[in-house]
């Protein structure tokens, strides 16, 4: 069983409270994921996050198939971090940690994705040259979509 991770920074300049409100809306996830995934919210996403929410939403990761995805917010510490782990969906695991700190001059984001693949030793042989390039691609979409709605730090 192998369990691979996915460790992002970014650097914002804004405030903590600016990026806690944005990054708390579940409703923003739509703004930061690529229109060719097709992110769609079917429930859960009526109120700013908290320990205990679900949030269920069909997104489209690989290939057109449409995949319901239902999310848990298992921890949420009010502008530090929350974790979001899959319940449902495509991953045989999926535990990402949203973590945010003050820096001179705006905000340090840092996203730590602890990930499984489904299929055993298919999913991993298909992990390195379908999965982790998707991944990759997600998180540099988001890196600069956050860049255009609140600027290069």
């Amino acid at each position: 069983m192998k369990i691979y991770r996915l460790h992002k920074k970014q650097n914002l300049p804004i405030t903590i409270d600016q990026a806690w409100d944005f990054l708390s809306d579940p409703k923003n996830l739509k703004t930061i994921t690529p229109d060719y995934m097709g992110f769609h919210i079917l429930s859960g996403a009526d109120r700013p996050m908290f320990a205990g929410q679900i949030i269920q939403y069909i997104v489209t990761p690989v290939l057109g198939i449409k995949t319901k995805w239902v999310t848990e917010i298992t921890h949420s510490v009010d502008k530090h971090y929350f974790v979001d782990e899959q319940r449902f969906g495509p991953y045989a695991l999926w535990h990402h940690k949203h973590f945010i700190k003050e820096i001179k001059g705006g905000v340090e984001m840092e996203d730590i994705i602890d990930y499984k693949v489904p299929f055993g030793l298919l999913g991993q042989l298909v992990h390195p040259i379908l999965v982790k390039p998707k991944l990759e691609e997600i998180f540099s979409y988001r890196t600069e979509k956050l860049e255009e709605l609140f600027g290069k730090y």
